[in-house]
């Protein structure tokens, strides 16, 4: 029997706001437990929210991204259930009227183009954050994260394999980025993805059983979560055993998903409107200055790159997936730099830099100009290429000069031929041994030399004209 995955999505994205949604204690959970609190946002009695302006432009903003429509009025709404770290024990959220209703998103696949519809965008407050000490079994509540602003942006159930939902949310976390939204720092749980999944048989309009996989925030574990879910949904099916409608959580070290509790209805939230937060109203003025507001997006720019610069389609792409890179490319463009070298160091050189710092697209940091001098040494024939990697390193890594660091390791390329044919000569006379080697027929002769001529040199030889000139000399 065939089967079929359905799968929805649920994205909760930190917004990249200076203050909290409804105090104005600083954005920012990173400080000492419960230093960044104020009464407000620790659900003290008769303590009123009053929204923040910037998390309304930012929902605006993710929704225009994702080609929603803006809803003119929105309202805020109680969502009342108990946990510790809910300090009010409600969430302010939207359900009746959110921010943003209908949208969609074009992902790219290995079979092809799809579009991913948006049910709807709304914004709401984040909770606080247990900490658990397992040797004395006591748990604590920090509150800094209490009132932090999100987005949770909930998908239609278009999924149908684990590489959609990768590449929707790369695709989500790129259009975020780029529309200052959010920083989507999965790794730091700054975006997280419930992804709620259903096994039906092929063809069978009806939807299956479905649960929820909690908080996900790594792509490979989203990836192995949704193959052990699906797996687990097919054997019940199979052996006729019970499915119910539950959250789960995933287990990383055991890569394997385990019950938390039945899934609530909205119902059992018994939301109700929030009479302290009146609606919000956007108006055609507001949503303009936010989409003019706007810089050139991945899709649009990875176009240009390709049409208008000449730059490899795959390179483009690989590029303009991080505003970090984008930025990188444009400045060692504006500095001089054609734009396919530009792009080949980026790609093969910057990324194995990053790669090998630990660090995500986001991380990468250098000056373009000084990426844009690299090329043009080497473009000019004053830098041999592995010279000019040991440069792009030091510059990565320790921002070095570039002149001042050319001088002080001799990296200088020696074109003189004439110098260089004396060193040759001198070499061939140290080593009659792999002369008569070479002169035998053993070809490997003639690397040993060129090495022994490109350590002397320090690297600083072209290594063209050596073995052009190494030659001659041997035959």
């Amino acid at each position: 029997m065939a089967y079929e995955v359905v799968m929805g999505l649920e994205v909760h994205v930190e917004l990249a706001t200076n203050s909290k949604i409804f105090c104005s204690c600083a954005n920012d959970s990173s400080q000492d437990a419960n230093m960044n609190v104020c009464p407000a946002c620790a659900g003290m009695p008769g303590m009123l929210p009053v929204v923040n302006r910037a998390v309304v432009e930012k929902g605006i903003a993710a929704g225009l991204v994702t080609n929603c429509q803006i809803n003119r009025v929105n309202t805020f709404d109680k969502k009342n259930y108990y946990y510790p770290d809910l300090s009010n024990s409600y969430q302010t959220t939207q359900l009746y009227a959110p921010i943003c209703v209908e949208g969609s998103v074009e992902i790219e696949t290995s079979k092809g183009k799809k579009s991913i519809g948006i049910k709807q965008i709304h914004m709401e407050e984040d909770a606080g954050k247990l900490l658990h000490d397992d040797h004395s079994g006591i748990s604590m509540v920090d509150y800094n994260r209490c009132s932090v602003p999100l987005v949770e942006i909930v998908s239609k159930p278009d999924f149908r394999s684990a590489e959609e939902v990768v590449a929707y949310l790369e695709k989500l976390r790129s259009l975020l980025r780029y529309a200052g939204v959010g920083h989507c720092r999965m790794e730091k749980g700054l975006m997280r993805a419930d992804i709620n999944i259903s096994v039906r048989e092929k063809g069978d309009p009806k939807l299956g059983v479905r649960t929820e996989i909690k908080n996900m925030n790594s792509l490979t574990a989203i990836q192995k979560a949704i193959a052990y879910e699906t797996e687990r949904h097919i054997d019940a099916i199979e052996w006729d055993e019970p499915l119910v409608q539950e959250t789960r959580g995933w287990d990383a070290e055991k890569n394997v998903s385990f019950s938390m509790r039945e899934k609530e209805n909205a119902t059992d939230y018994f939301y109700f409107p929030h009479p302290d937060l009146p609606p919000v109203v956007i108006d055609e003025d507001w949503i303009e200055r936010v989409r003019q507001s706007l810089p050139e997006m991945p899709d649009a720019k990875c176009r240009r790159y390709v049409e208008e610069l000449g730059v490899k389609e795959k390179d483009a792409q690989l590029i303009t997936a991080s505003p970090a890179l984008a930025g990188l490319f444009e400045e060692a463009m504006a500095a001089g730099a054609p734009a396919q070298d530009a792009a080949n160091w980026i790609v093969s050189e910057v990324l194995a830099l990053s790669k090998k710092a630990g660090h995500s697209l986001d991380d990468v940091s250098m000056e373009g100009a000084k990426l844009a001098e690299i090329i043009r040494l080497v473009n000019s024939g004053e830098l041999t290429r592995p010279n000019a990697k040991r440069l792009l390193a030091a510059v990565y890594e320790e921002n070095v000069d570039v002149a001042a660091f050319i001088q002080e390791q001799g990296l200088d390329q020696v074109a003189d031929s004439g110098q260089v044919r004396g060193l040759l000569e001198r070499i061939l006379e140290e080593n009659p041994k792999s002369v008569a080697d070479f002169k035998g027929g053993k070809a490997k002769a003639l690397d040993f030399l060129f090495g022994q001529a490109m350590r002397e040199l320090k690297g600083a030889g072209d290594p063209a004209v050596i073995r052009q000139i190494l030659t001659e000399l041997l035959s």
